[in-house]
């Protein structure tokens, strides 16, 4: 089958139809609600402002933001606020008995949750919201120009109401995506912000390569380690550990059952792209507040909170392995695959079926992560300090090529799914798009 005809076959199932459909359809109402302006703002005097954030934590935020920070519109707050929310929760499960308790009551419990990591949400935007256009209010731009021309408690309220209000609206959209879409409505909405910003990135590139301020050999070892960064992510999310599995024959009436081989497949990077988005809305918080602070203090913190200081790439990659290690012990546990294996007659040759078999998949599970935290490390951080010494137009960092392959492999995955499901040719010849939850 053609490439032609395997997107064709898209649309020869109608729910899957829908699905893509009613998913690019939220994605184009928050890009239109990404150039909706705050009211009370200069544009020219942010934009001035902005233009001098390259390579900052600013500059990082407004990529998730698909620009909408240096803009200052309705969505300026982005999804991060529901992701910070998400951490807390998730952490707060392992202290809390009650939230402890919720998680295990299923489906039931999980609403509560939600509703709970909601509310969360819509606090951490009041406390973003608030410390942003108190920041505006005391700022300049470097012509002099102030960004709010009229300060004071209306444009403070205004804008407040106005930031908590897209972030919240941007939540229901990611879970809109999500239930009645294709693919992970909270992921897709960053990878959107992010490739939003490619084509003024390509501009600006050409534009400096006119000039002569950017050299053709620099945008050539960009596009190279770029494409590097991109193959290596591709091969290393596609990467598992295999754990042989037996099974016992077993006589059920007068049939028997049973005594075939199998494996366990263990992902190379199970947690996927959540401790990098995890990592830098941790990291975005606090350096984000300081940068609209105008005390000497506070600006110094932001300054070493800027990626491709050694501060900031400590900071992150300590987060990245803790995240790595916490979002695979939530997404996998050991023991209960261990007893799994052991109702139905499972065991690992040279391994006893119960407790070993569940150390035993929990220290090669430890391993790869590590490995992976290694790899997670690597790809977003290395980029940043190669680009930190180039006249480079746009923030690209490997948090942003790791999200949108990451999420884009996801979602083909999905849409894989559903067409196997009936019958129809996935988009490759041999083989199926191997899942990130294998």
């Amino acid at each position: 089958m053609s490439g032609a005809e395997s997107i064709g076959s898209l649309f020869k199932i109608p729910e899957l139809k829908r699905r893509i459909l009613f998913t690019l359809g939220v994605l184009v109402v928050y890009r239109i609600g990404a150039h909706i302006p705050t009211p009370g703002i200069d544009g020219a005097a942010l934009a001035e402002l902005f233009a001098q954030t390259k390579g900052t934590i600013l500059g990082m935020f407004d990529m998730f933001s698909g620009g909408a920070l240096s803009r200052l519109t309705i969505f300026a707050l982005g999804i991060m606020p529901y992701i910070s929310a998400s951490i807390i929760l998730q952490l707060m499960t392992i202290v809390s008995p009650h939230l402890a308790q919720l998680k295990k009551e299923g489906e039931q419990g999980q609403k509560k949750i939600t509703q709970y990591t909601r509310y969360g949400t819509i606090v951490i935007s009041l406390v973003q919201s608030t410390g942003i256009s108190v920041g505006l209010e005391a700022m300049k731009s470097p012509g002099g120009a102030a960004i709010v021309p009229e300060p004071g408690w209306g444009f403070r309220l205004m804008a407040i109401l106005t930031l908590t209000a897209g972030t919240a609206f941007i939540m229901w959209l990611g879970e809109q995506i999500t239930e009645r879409g294709i693919g992970n409505g909270i992921s897709l909405i960053i990878f959107a912000g992010i490739v939003a910003g490619t084509p003024s990135a390509i501009f600006k590139s050409m534009d400096l390569m006119g000039t002569g301020e950017l050299s053709i050999l620099v945008v050539l070892f960009l596009a190279v380690l770029m494409a590097g960064v991109v193959g290596a992510i591709v091969f290393t999310e596609g990467g598992q550990r295999r754990i042989p599995i037996q099974y016992a024959k077993r006589m059920v009436g007068r049939k028997m059952y049973g005594g075939q081989s199998t494996h366990l497949p263990l992902k190379v990077n199970t947690s996927g792209v959540i401790p990098p988005i995890f990592a830098s809305s941790i990291i975005m918080l606090p350096a984000t507040m300081a940068q609209f602070i105008d005390h000497p203090w506070m600006q110094q913190f932001s300054a070493m909170m800027t990626p491709g200081t050694i501060v900031y790439s400590l900071i992150f990659i300590g987060a990245i392995f803790f995240f790595c290690y916490f979002y695979t012990a939530v997404i996998f546990n050991p023991t209960e695959v261990a007893d799994n294996m052991k109702k139905n007659g499972g065991f690992i040759p040279g391994i006893r079926p119960g407790n070993k078999t569940a150390d035993y998949i929990d220290q090669i599970l430890s391993r790869l992560t590590f490995y992976g935290a290694i790899y997670l490390s690597f790809v977003c951080i290395l980029p940043d300090y190669l680009i930190k010494y180039f006249n480079i137009p746009f923030y690209f960092g490997g948090t942003s090529l790791l999200i949108v392959v990451g999420v884009s492999l996801d979602t083909m995955q999905q849409i894989e799914s559903h067409l196997v499901q009936r019958n129809y040719d996935g988009f490759l010849k041999k083989g199926r798009i191997r899942g990130r939850r294998g």
